[in-house]
């Protein structure tokens, strides 16, 4: 089985990901006030979400390659429909942290299977058009969720936005059945401990799993922060979701642009191209943070993540070709947690309005990691063999 872009089916449900990924970031200050915490207490259910979708990343990337991809997506899926569902009715932030944890533990699996399977069926000169592909399909899901994740928290309720992903996700479980297993590596099916010895053996696999959490850290732990910092100058909502959707249109368009120059240019241009943006970025609402400067700051990221992230995800995809599963799987972990830890951290900042502090610090850090990752892909595409 040779495709060029992901089937219909995993777009879908990495669409549904995503958008359950990202609805919560308006919603923090109505989920404080209604529950009767602190923001920065009220943060923990995006923390813990992505804590929990980071750290099972190991677990799902080894259990895909043991009994396969497709399989191990319908179960996660059918347990983020009924972990979502519950989210709903909790009615204390203890219980909705927990539920939420359960949800991000589940969801999960969903990209980096997804990520894997494109890696398991599409050919390496096309892949990172692929890539692009899945990665356009998880920037309408990020788009849909800022807008309406903040419309229907602001004029319905806050529960509602965790109702619709965890009924999409149920009828993603029961649209999977068709999807047919990519074929398997020679040796696929042997024990956890060949899986893990191949990947965390392997020195340039850790390379990439420290730039995926710090990339997190940066991008995906600050960026949450930008509806926030909105609200605290006293915007509804619903207006500072709908100002921060223009991260998941600028990532649907720049997927685009990428999708065009992954064959012409090189790797390590892609990955400087995508860093310049998140820097700009966060140091452009470092600066002000206002309606104008947010949604140019969103686009930017949107840009940037797509071409740095785009470009660490194809790279993760051959670095261990023999053990995919498991290396997306750690991948995904490190850029996860990275985000979770950074979103934790940020929390106190966040609580006292030091918006301008936080951002400066995101753009800082996103030249190192800018320069770290140009030198090393380029350094690796140099090597023999």
């Amino acid at each position: 089985m040779s495709l060029t872009r992901p089937p219909p089916a995993l777009a879908v449900a990495s669409f549904v990901s995503a958008f359950d990924r990202f609805a919560v970031s308006p919603m923090l200050v109505l989920i404080a006030a209604d529950l009767g915490v602190s923001l920065s207490a009220s943060v923990a259910a995006a923390s813990g979400y992505y804590l929990a979708y980071g750290l099972t990343q190991p677990l799902w990337g080894v259990l895909s390659d043991r009994f396969g991809r497709v399989r191990v997506m319908r179960f996660a899926l059918y347990g983020a429909a009924l972990a979502g569902a519950v989210s709903a009715l909790m009615p204390a932030l203890a219980a909705l942290v927990v539920a939420r944890v359960v949800t991000g533990a589940c969801f999960g699996a969903v990209i980096p299977t997804s990520l894997t399977y494109v890696g398991d069926t599409v050919r390496s000169a096309v892949r990172q058009r692929a890539l692009t592909d899945l990665m356009a399909a998880t920037a309408l899901g990020t788009a849909v969720a800022t807008g309406l994740g903040g419309v229907l928290a602001g004029l319905v309720d806050w529960r509602v936005a965790f109702t619709v992903p965890a009924a999409c996700a149920l009828v993603c479980a029961l649209a999977l059945r068709t999807l047919p297993e990519p074929p398997r590596h020679e040796g696929a099916g042997h024990g956890v401990a060949r899986y893990l010895g191949l990947v965390l053996g392997h020195r340039w696999a850790l390379l990439v799993f420290a730039l995926a959490f710090t990339e997190g850290a940066i991008m995906l732990g600050t960026m949450p922060f930008l509806a926030t910092a909105l609200q605290h100058d006293g915007l509804a909502a619903a207006v500072a979701g709908l100002a921060i959707t223009a991260y998941g249109l600028g990532l649907w368009a720049f997927s685009r642009l990428v999708k065009r120059l992954s064959g012409r240019w090189p790797a390590p241009a892609l990955m400087l191209a995508g860093g310049s943006q998140l820097c700009a970025g966060f140091a452009l609402v470092s600066v002000h943070v206002s309606v104008p400067a947010v949604v140019v700051t969103a686009l930017l990221l949107g840009g940037g993540y797509s071409f740095l992230h785009s470009s660490l995800q194809n790279w993760a995809t051959s670095v261990v070709p023999e053990a995919r599963g498991t290396t997306i799987a750690f991948f995904a972990c490190a850029l996860f947690t990275g985000s979770a830890i950074a979103s934790w951290a940020a929390g106190p900042l966040a609580e006292h309005g030091r918006y301008g502090l936080l951002f400066g610090i995101a753009a800082v850090a996103a030249v190192p990691l800018t320069a770290v990752a140009v030198l090393t892909r380029h350094r690796y595409g140099t090597q023999p063999g």
